[in-house]
């Protein structure tokens, strides 16, 4: 069982950056596939972003493809996001979540794929 607590957020302009970190308790984090997800103030959590066990596989949702980068440093038990050429649009709160999984390269990108969720983050882009 992994507890993900979430840090980072917070103001930025459009166009610029900011990096999410998101740690984990426990001892086999590089056994959870790890996702960040978001949500705006009347929409549905969206997906953002995903990597697998081992960080050989990424996936990300359309509306952020080349603008933002997840990866996961095992030793550390923390997954990131890094946020580049923000817009006024990816203004929410970010979820990270873990789900454990036997396989290396598994990727879940539905809510349904993940067990355990940190308490969020809150990210505003100003215009």
């Amino acid at each position: 069982q992994v507890q993900p607590v979430e840090s980072g957020g917070g103001l930025v302009q459009a166009g610029g950056s900011l990096r999410l970190s998101c740690a984990a308790s426990g001892r086999t984090f590089s056994n959870y596939v790890m996702a960040w997800f978001r949500q705006a103030p009347g929409k549905e959590r969206e997906f953002v972003a995903a990597i697998s066990r081992s960080g050989g596989n990424t996936n990300y949702g359309d509306s952020v493809k080349g603008r933002f980068t997840i990866s996961r440093d095992n030793a550390k038990n923390t997954v990131y996001l890094s946020m580049n050429s923000l817009k006024p649009e990816d203004t929410a709160v970010y979820y990270c979540a873990a789900d454990w999984t036997y396989s290396s390269a598994y990727i879940g990108v539905g809510r349904h794929n993940y067990e355990y969720w940190g308490q969020g983050t809150q990210v505003t882009v100003s215009s």
